[in-house]
């Protein structure tokens, strides 16, 4: 099937982790004919998945950003529209997690690092994207959830809440963006073994498999997969949607 990804540009943020979705989304995309802007915070780490992607035979820009500020996002698509001309798929990979405790012990700087790392840096992402694509009549953003953010999280009071908050933020404003050609999505990924494992509880990346219908952990190309599809035309009738990719409902 020819997926019309050929000589698209896509933005992927957090792509600096060589184990994260963020990576694996960037390639994946770059293997289906995507030019590749790779954004971390971690500009080395960006480099390497730049790099990466130029062994694919495709153009890369790596571009070092913090996503919680809005004026950091308006520099970045400025530098993938001065390289590219033009930017055509969005992925909001670039999240985090305050340490896993009881909601009572989260103080205000837990709370906003939740707040801020996942939701703040969607809206930022999308409010800086967003005049290119209704210019160019044309997008694809997809927001990278979680299952913390439809079920809450357990100890992830924050971190469940900013979920939530961009499932919110994606079914409502794919609905005033969709007139213009672009759809907004989400993807929500189970546990992997990612940088982000790091922060749960000694046993839980290693015992949540056993819920599982498929016994094992979710992974990055399970994930980027599930990205290459929604940014792709044999998605074009899916607006405002949530995509599970977590290997089934654990009890």
């Amino acid at each position: 099937m020819e997926l019309g990804l050929k000589g698209k540009v896509a933005l992927v943020t957090g792509a600096g982790s060589q184990i994260g979705f963020g990576h694996a989304i960037a390639l994946a995309l770059a293997n289906e004919g995507c030019d590749i802007a790779a954004n971390d915070i971690d500009l080395d780490g960006a480099k390497k998945t730049a790099a990466a992607v130029e062994k694919l035979g495709r153009k890369s820009l790596a571009v070092k950003a913090d996503v919680t500020s809005g004026a950091e996002w308006e520099s970045m698509v400025k530098q993938v529209l001065d390289k590219f001309g033009r930017l055509d798929i969005l992925v909001n990979n670039a999240g985090g997690c305050s340490p896993f405790k009881p909601f009572l012990q989260m103080t205000d700087k837990d709370w906003d690092f939740d707040i801020n790392i996942n939701l703040r840096s969607t809206r930022n992402g999308m409010k800086a994207v967003l005049p290119q694509m209704v210019k160019q009549k044309s997008g694809k953003i997809v927001n990278i959830t979680s299952g913390a953010g439809i079920m809450g999280g357990m100890f992830t009071s924050g971190y469940a809440s900013a979920k939530a908050g961009v499932i919110a933020l994606t079914m409502g404003v794919s609905k005033e963006a969709g007139p213009d050609g672009i759809n907004i999505n989400c993807v929500s990924p189970g546990p992997a073994n990612t940088g982000f494992a790091k922060n749960a509880p000694p046993g839980f990346i290693d015992n949540f498999p056993k819920q599982l219908p498929i016994r094992r952990l979710t992974t990055t190309q399970d994930v980027a997969n599930a990205v290459v599809f929604l940014t792709s035309d044999a998605a074009a009738d899916i607006v405002g949607q949530v995509l599970i990719v977590s290997g089934g409902p654990a009890p």
